[in-house]
């Protein structure tokens, strides 16, 4: 791929800008901008700033075929990086709270917008190989689970040509070379939620005189634990996790309430509803068990919808990846990842099959002795960080080669050969 070889350096030099610059959901105007910029210095591509608040899109008509959607998401996350690279974030931003935090690319999003940037301009350059449109989308806020929606409601099935496919990756902690996907329900759905739990103040010498809503919160932490462990079944899956707890100032002074953000993955709706049934149980009894003055206030934060791949499509999209990487470094997973996407709503959104995949960017010296199959059944070894960790950093070589051929392969076995 000769074009790929000489678009290389460039690609690298974007990378390292992209990660030593990430941004906040909604706030990705910086890396929106410079994704204009460069979808503009392509030749032939129609660019469309500002669409759900941030997000960029680009179309490439190149006559009579099908059209193809290639999504990639923006969004940093507020994490302090630690991983000690040369171009390490030392950014920091103000979130939607007002709080001042530390920023890092510690989902890889920034590869994914240098993956994507170098699949738009080999498409461009190479449009006597193919006939038909891509639409090449640059979203906002996938953190938040806000951005697919965002653009959705921005009109974009009005706005932009219709797919007859939306595809999408992801870099992961898999070894570079490896690509991961299934058809069916590929990642978890995703509900959080902020519990504002209400006690009665007093000094901590007079615990009787009081609500204590830091005890209340440790009651509620434990008895969430319970909700997986002996309400779902063991051939099904879920996960309740805490991330937060917040409460009071001093260790003398017992605070009038307590804060907690909670998150629910599942991967079957039926069991989601039973355990966003029971989450919200558990946190009412315990309240009204320690005497609250007032029932607790449960607010939705986000929510994910299950990333579902359409099976025939996917099919096709699997042979494609193992023509680009190679027939044993295409896994289909058992069972779904528990992390979660809103990429799917594009293809629920626009009336589209939908496919997304994951592809390695971890060292492959740390997988010796892990065969493909122990990968698939098994997970990932311990010792590998994972996305979301201040250690997260994909291998720039050889990921940025291997990810924008797996998109391009994906996206050129959809469209039209020219004749």
């Amino acid at each position: 791929m000769t074009g790929l070889d000489t678009l290389l350096p460039s690609l690298r030099e974007l990378y390292q800008d992209l990660h030593a610059h990430p941004e906040l959901s909604l706030q990705e105007t910086r890396t929106a901008a410079l994704v204009a910029s460069r979808l503009r210095a392509q030749d032939g591509w129609e660019v469309t700033e500002g669409v759900g608040g941030t997000g960029v899109v680009g179309v490439l008509r190149n006559g009579e075929g099908p059209t193809v959607l290639v999504r990639a998401d923006m969004d940093g996350l507020p994490v302090l990086e630690a991983t000690g690279l040369p171009y390490a974030s030392v950014d920091r931003a103000t979130d939607r709270d007002g709080n001042d935090v530390p920023t890092m690319h510690a989902c890889g999003h920034d590869m994914h917008v240098t993956c994507l940037l170098g699949v738009t301009e080999l498409l461009a350059a190479e449009r006597a190989d193919w006939r038909g449109t891509v639409v090449a989308v640059f979203q906002p806020a996938e953190e938040t689970g806000e951005g697919a929606r965002n653009m959705l409601d921005d009109g974009f099935a009005e706005r932009f040509p219709t797919p007859d496919v939306c595809l999408g990756q992801h870099v992961g902690p898999f070894p570079t070379g490896v690509a991961v996907t299934r058809p069916g329900a590929l990642m978890a759905a995703s509900d959080s939620f902020r519990v504002r739990l209400f006690g009665r103040g007093g000094h901590g010498s007079s615990p009787e005189s009081t609500v204590d809503p830091v005890v209340m919160a440790a009651a509620v932490v434990l008895r969430l634990q319970t909700v997986v462990s002996r309400e779902v079944g063991a051939s099904q899956a879920a996960v309740v996790t805490v991330g937060s707890i917040h409460s009071g100032t001093k260790e003398n002074i017992i605070p009038d309430e307590a804060e907690l953000k909670l998150n629910i993955r599942s991967v079957d709706p039926v069991v989601r509803e039973k355990v966003l049934a029971a989450v919200r149980r558990v946190i009412e009894a315990e309240a009204a068990a320690s005497g609250a003055p007032k029932p607790p206030e449960i607010t939705p934060l986000n929510a994910f919808p299950l990333t579902v791949n359409t099976h025939a499509a996917t099919d096709a999209t699997i042979t494609a990846l193992r023509e680009v990487l190679g027939d044993g470094a295409v896994l289909t997973l058992p069972h779904p990842i528990n992390g979660s996407e809103d990429f799917g709503l594009f293809g629920t959104g626009l009336g589209a099959p939908s496919v997304f995949w994951h592809f390695g960017g971890a060292d492959p010296a740390a997988f010796a002795g892990v065969d493909a199959d122990t990968l698939a059944t098994r997970g990932l070894p311990a010792s590998i960080p994972m996305n979301h960790s201040p250690l997260y950093a994909p291998l720039q070589d050889p990921t940025i080669e291997l990810g924008v051929r797996a998109l391009l392969g994906a996206a050129r076995a959809w469209l039209a050969p020219a004749v």
